[in-house]
């Protein structure tokens, strides 16, 4: 199997009791694996809840707090006592545990996604094991991400991974609530996230998590629109990573079985993504693409039409006004109108990873007719 990055989300309901005490053997079962995934050459990013209902107890509350204040309070004492527990049980395995805080700010300014990325980037190259919260204790908005479900879908995305893990405490996802209907259906691949299929997922959550099953699929549905497929459900053992990266995880794959996973992304790309705008190359820059197998650089761009920011997919036209092909661009359309037609070496400062190309390979498919 190719290498390939991989976010893990682990929800709060999977690392604690249900007295919101962290639970060393759930703790070191996701270690385990997440250790297993490194010796396989993947990268692995945590995204890890947990921190307030690791720390309310410590501050006297009887039951998860309510209030803004009382759950930045609990954050800022129980995140690190998580810390500590993954540092601690990452050791021994030669893996070292990196605490990433982050708020939904952080993905909206240029220059702080810019640290971000660079820093992720070097964490991974380093062999490190990122573990990302949200940054609670200052955060001014309650819970905004869902427990961190939908934080780990726009890691993902703006982290280019090969697809999402979300850990739970149930097996995927049902047609109905499996803990009242018998007969309930767990689906185990969907191709998207439909109105109907939200529909049975309510907003019920346990005392300890916030995320229930509809964040999730919100969450899911965030990272399809970022070409990353997501899988949603459980498991336990050191192999348990693996086996979902396989296709044989116990849970529901959504958007592809990860196995085809570029396959996939290349379909999503050219029939589903919907393109935000329009970029006109030269001669030279058709050629480099289609026939040499090159990314699209600022020099061949020629004209720039449409709003969109970093990451949003565009379509490319030729100088004819043909469409040769959509990719996932990392600049906006403001940044690129600035560096059209120079050089890579001026250009990349405007990128949000500082990158010279305008569309990676990788984030780029080929068309040959018009859409």
């Amino acid at each position: 199997m190719k290498k390939s990055r991989i976010v893990v989300k682990i929800g709060s309901s999977s690392l604690t009791d249900e007295q919101g005490n962290i639970v060393e053997a759930k703790v070191q079962d996701h270690v385990s694996a997440i250790a297993r995934m490194r010796q396989s050459g993947h990268e692995v990013i945590v995204v890890s809840s947990g921190a307030i209902a690791a720390g309310f107890r410590s501050l006297g509350y009887t039951s998860r707090p309510r209030t803004v204040a009382a759950k930045q309070a609990s954050a800022a004492v129980g995140q690190s006592l998580l810390i500590q527990k993954y540092i601690s049980l990452l050791a021994p395995y030669g893996l070292v545990a990196a605490q990433m805080l982050l708020t939904k700010e952080d993905f909206y300014s240029r220059g702080r996604f810019y640290n971000f990325y660079t820093s992720m980037s070097e964490l991974l190259r380093a062999g490190a094991i990122p573990i990302i919260n949200e940054n609670d204790s200052i955060s001014i908005e309650e819970l905004t991400y869902g427990d961190n479900d939908m934080l780990s879908a726009l890691v993902s995305g703006f982290t280019q991974a090969d697809a999402l893990i979300i850990l739970t405490d149930i097996d995927g996802l049902y047609d109905s609530n499996p803990n009242t209907n018998p007969k309930a259906k767990r689906f185990h691949f969907i191709p998207d996230v439909s109105e109907e299929l939200l529909s049975y997922a309510g907003d019920s959550h346990t005392s300890i998590g916030t995320g229930g099953m509809r964040s999730k699929l919100l969450a899911a549905r965030k990272a399809l629109s970022l070409g990353v497929p997501a899988f949603v459900g459980n498991g336990s053992g050191e192999e348990k990573l693996l086996d979902i990266l396989e296709g044989k995880g116990s849970g529901t794959y959504i958007g592809s079985p990860f196995k085809g996973h570029m396959q996939m992304k290349k379909q999503w790309l050219a029939h589903h993504a919907k393109a935000n705008g329009t970029i006109t190359v030269d001669a030279g820059a058709e050629r480099a693409i289609l026939t040499g197998g090159k990314s699209l650089l600022p020099a061949g761009v020629l004209e720039v039409d449409g709003l969109f920011h970093a990451m949003d997919v565009v379509t490319v036209v030729n100088e004819k006004g043909e469409t040769i092909g959509k990719g996932q661009v990392f600049y906006s359309s403001v940044d690129l109108e600035k560096v059209k037609g120079r050089s890579s070496a001026e250009a990349k400062i405007y990128s949000i990873n500082e990158r010279a190309e305008v569309i990676h390979r990788d984030n780029w498919v080929t068309m040959n007719v018009t859409i």
